[in-house]
């Protein structure tokens, strides 16, 4: 085979792996209902390109859209299920490599500041994963007002395509380049204020017992829950604290314990007479 020949071939090949089939963008498109979805965009912003683009899509489906599209469609959740074992996986990998000195304990608690919710939903809206969202009407509305869950599971979800589709190798590439390469999300992992622990510590040392945490509210619809926790020292109720899951509730209401006692100590303090 001549040069030109190759040279030939191999265009035409890369042509043919750049180009989505129109007989299954036409099916896909009608099955999808009236959105329209710029494919080509989407596929720039995760740096990939799909081989099978009902995963990726289906990673972008929200159970609330359900209703919108044919059948043969489920919601991202399962690819959200594994996309978050994918992410678990890579960013321990990192961590062990990046810092051997570390301990586990400390390792365990720097993943997860690494792979929470807050984090996951700011990646989302800096690659404006919203964007190619399908959502119903109110969905979409809560996410224009800042609800994190939605933009943070479909990022999980995205991963787990990457995964199926391209292999580890991939979505391990993916994780890197989108929140592992980020200095400013490491060193805030890093300096992290975990007010849960805090709390524990305190009361421990004081031989208080443990902090017991309530859920004494639920609010919003389902895709966008507000949850109102109480937490008690002994009997004592020291904090209330709100947030879109439990567990920022959890840690909102430690935050307003730990002013507390601070101003408490402070007066205690102050009316002490030398």
């Amino acid at each position: 085979m001549s040069f030109v020949r190759f040279l030939t071939s191999l265009l035409r090949r890369l042509l043919d792996f750049l180009r989505i089939p129109s007989r299954e963008i036409r099916e896909i498109r009608k099955s999808l209902g009236s959105r329209k979805l710029d494919l080509e965009g989407f596929s720039h912003v995760i740096g990939y390109h799909p081989r099978d683009w009902r995963l990726f899509l289906q990673a972008l489906l929200h159970r609330s859209y359900l209703q919108f599209v044919g059948e043969g469609w489920s919601s991202n959740e399962r690819l959200e299920f594994l996309g978050d074992a994918v992410l678990n996986s890579v960013v321990a990998e990192f961590l062990y490599a990046e810092y051997p000195g570390m301990e586990e304990g400390n390792l365990t608690k720097l993943r997860s500041r690494l792979v929470n919710r807050k984090i996951l939903a700011q990646k989302a809206k800096d690659l404006q994963l919203g964007e190619y969202l399908l959502l119903s009407t109110s969905a979409a509305q809560s996410v224009g007002s800042g609800s994190d869950s939605i933009v943070a599971d479909a990022l999980e979800a995205v991963i787990g395509a990457l995964y199926l589709d391209g292999g580890h190798r991939t979505a391990k590439e993916f994780i890197l380049r989108t929140l592992l390469h980020d200095e400013t999300i490491i060193s805030a992992a890093l300096t992290d204020d975990n007010y849960k622990s805090a709390l524990l510590e305190y009361s421990q040392g004081h031989s208080l017992g443990i902090p017991r945490y309530t859920v004494v509210r639920e609010d919003g619809p389902e895709h966008d829950r507000r949850f109102t926790v109480e937490v008690f020292v002994g009997t004592q109720s020291v904090g209330l604290g709100i947030g879109r899951s439990k567990k920022d509730a959890e840690q909102a209401a430690a935050s307003q314990a730990l002013e507390k006692i601070q101003v408490n100590d402070s007066e205690a303090k102050d009316s002490v007479v030398v």
